[in-house]
């Protein structure tokens, strides 16, 4: 969240993380692996690699990919695959082998950067790459595969910001893989603490599958291709059975033992915080004023349920010591005294609304590097609460208050001090004030959905250290978590399930980036490392309230389009969800200031639609 309607430093954008993707990777120099000779008995497994029956096998990101009769290396055709944005133009196959098996990898490829690689093989993945301006150069790596290891995928692809690229005569040599066989039911279904409207589920991997199928008394309700989810929308104290089946190529196992699981009574997890089943959430400029001009506690419309006051900020940016107060007089002529603003909350608060604190923001940089800053945080925060009477707390971390060390590859397990010391002091908050305290979350895409490509420093170092960083502060504290409004704005183009990228401004942004967080997604493209489904009650769109609000606002007719595909199915446009969820929370909006400037369009529209 900003001060100003628009940025007034550089937005976080995803041509930073390119650029400093380029930059890392670009200093290791162009290596070309020498691979051994193929055996004579080994054959050409990959399909179509000379391109001449078009793209025929192959899968192109964004639709980057044509083939060409000129420049050839064989044949009359060559793969052109063009980067645009933050598309690398990756065209890839999936190619079936033998477990525990060596294979080489070659192509010929011209362009400014080129690269050959092999995902998938149970052991290590490889690749390499080339700058081969003007002419083909050979490029070759070799594969060993795993030892249950029956399917590969190998890939060419060039770089962000450089011209097309070339490909051709891509070949993968090693011993057949026999025909493809229907992967084996999955065994160790087990069910995790289930609340009141979900069943968090995981199993063992079965060897060949390459995705499963979930099941709610004999009716399929989700796919995913980890070996876990979440199942949402369900009915409190009632008991269900479920069932998991594997499917690849083949096709589809028989269904694992059934696990029987009865939900919880009350809300469960981080609970609904007392909130409406359709809340809407805003901000509101306490401690500041901009053109939007200063709103009173009094005045704030009955239509916003959740009101975060902005911004609580630290005495330094690794001080941990979190201050709050009201607007001054000469930058706020209308202020309301400290016992007003006071006695209007508790109003507020009696006529059912949240009142937060929120911290951060975009100049309130916060870092807890170290215990004591953690200390400083819960002793300062709850200060701040107490004064008040608030309901809990907004962490709205922006800028670079959360990285990760390099090395830190794992959001289920953490090492990075600013990101333990976080998750540990609202751990201590939560537990101080119990069940009743509201935690919220408004993170940027940038530290959530952008995970699904990019995670920290990335296995080679170079990337930016912020990517995904929010994602195992989410995931450490989605069971007290009562509502996660990610940033829908100021946000450059990124990529959904659906691997097409996703520009802000149109429903079909809110739906890519709300179906993420309510399905799940492997981070950094890892199968193994599934961030799962939050529930649909914890989740709401993050929105400019309007145009001068902040970049990407959304008008009224596509916010609605939006709600009207996740909770319905209806006005979904091109992209299809994994799921309708008619349980989403709501809306946030940056902010009530905003919106009572533009005559309170944005909150006329959620009261409309959920009949408010």
């Amino acid at each position: 969240m900003e001060r100003t309607g628009s940025r007034t430093g550089p937005p976080v954008r995803l041509s930073r993380l390119t650029a400093v993707l380029s930059a890392g990777l670009l200093a290791a120099g162009a290596l070309v692996a020498t691979a051994p000779a193929a055996g004579a008995a080994d054959a050409d497994l990959a399909r179509n690699g000379g391109f001449e029956a078009g793209l025929d096998g192959w899968s192109c990101t964004g639709g980057s990919g044509t083939t060409v009769g000129t420049p050839v290396h064989g044949g009359t055709s060559a793969l052109k695959a063009t980067p645009a944005g933050s598309d690398n133009a990756r065209c890839s196959q999936t190619v079936t082998v033998k477990p525990d098996s060596a294979y080489t990898l070659g192509a010929w490829v011209q362009g400014s950067y080129v690269y050959l690689g092999a995902s998938g093989t149970g052991t290590t993945d490889v690749s390499t790459w080339t700058q081969s301006a003007g002419a083909y150069r050979q490029l070759t790596t070799s594969i060993r595969t795993g030892p249950t290891t029956t399917s590969v995928t190998v890939y060419t692809h060039g770089w962000y910001g450089t011209p097309a690229y070339y490909a051709d005569d891509l070949t993968l040599t090693g011993p057949g893989g026999g025909p493809v066989a229907v992967p084996a039911a999955p065994t160790g279904l087990r069910a995790g603490t289930a609340t009141a409207s979900a069943v968090p589920l995981s199993w063992t991997a079965s060897a060949g599958a390459t995705g499963y199928r979930v099941y709610r008394g004999g009716t399929k309700v989700l796919d995913t291709t980890g070996t876990s989810a979440t199942v949402t929308g369900l009915a409190a104290s009632s008991a269900y059975s479920f069932q998991v089946s594997a499917v690849n190529s083949a096709g589809e196992s028989a269904k694992s033992a059934a696990v029987s699981v009865t939900t919880a009574t009350g809300g469960g997890g981080g609970g609904n915080g007392g909130l409406p089943a359709h809340a809407l959430v805003g901000y509101l400029h306490s401690s500041f004023a901009n053109g939007s001009g200063y709103t009173r506690m009094a005045d704030v419309p009955d239509s916003w349920d959740v009101i975060n006051l902005a911004f609580g900020e630290p005495t330094s940016v690794t001080s941990g010591d979190i201050r709050f107060s009201l607007c001054p007089v000469a930058e706020c002529p209308n202020v309301e005294s400290e016992a007003e603003f006071k006695a209007a909350i508790k109003a507020k608060q009696a006529a059912g609304k949240k009142v937060l604190i929120s911290i951060g923001g975009q100049n309130g940089q916060v870092q807890l590097a170290s215990t004591a800053a953690r200390d400083a945080f819960v002793s300062s925060v709850s200060k701040i609460i107490d004064t008040y009477g608030l309901d809990g707390l907004d962490i709205d971390f922006e800028g670079h208050s959360l990285s990760l060390a390099t090395g830190d590859t794992d959001f289920r397990s953490p090492t990075t001090p600013v990101i333990v010391n976080l998750i540990s002091a609202v751990k201590s908050l939560k537990a101080k004030y119990g069940a009743g305290f509201v935690l919220t979350m408004a993170p940027e895409t940038f530290f959530v959905q952008l995970g699904y490509q990019y995670y920290g420093s990335g296995p080679w170092g170079g990337q930016d250290p912020r990517a995904g960083a929010y994602l195992p502060v989410i995931h450490a504290l989605r069971d007290d978590l009562t509502l996660l409004h990610v940033q829908d704005y100021n946000s450059g183009s990124i990529m959904g399930l659906d691997n097409q990228y996703h520009s802000m401004g149109g429903a079909d942004f809110h739906i890519a980036m709300t179906d993420m967080l309510l399905t799940g997604f492997p981070v950094a493209g890892d199968q193994s490392k599934v961030f799962p489904a939050l529930r649909p009650e914890q989740v709401a769109i993050g929105l400019p309230a309007s145009t001068q609000a902040g970049n990407g606002h959304t008008s009224p007719a596509e916010v609605t389009k939006a709600l009207d595909c996740l909770t319905k199915g209806t006005s979904c446009g091109t992209y299809r969800t994994h799921g309708t969820w008619s349980g989403l929370r709501g809306l946030m909006a940056w902010s009530i200031n905003w919106d009572r400037f533009n005559n309170g369009e944005f909150a006329k529209n959620f009261d409309a639609y959920f009949g408010s």
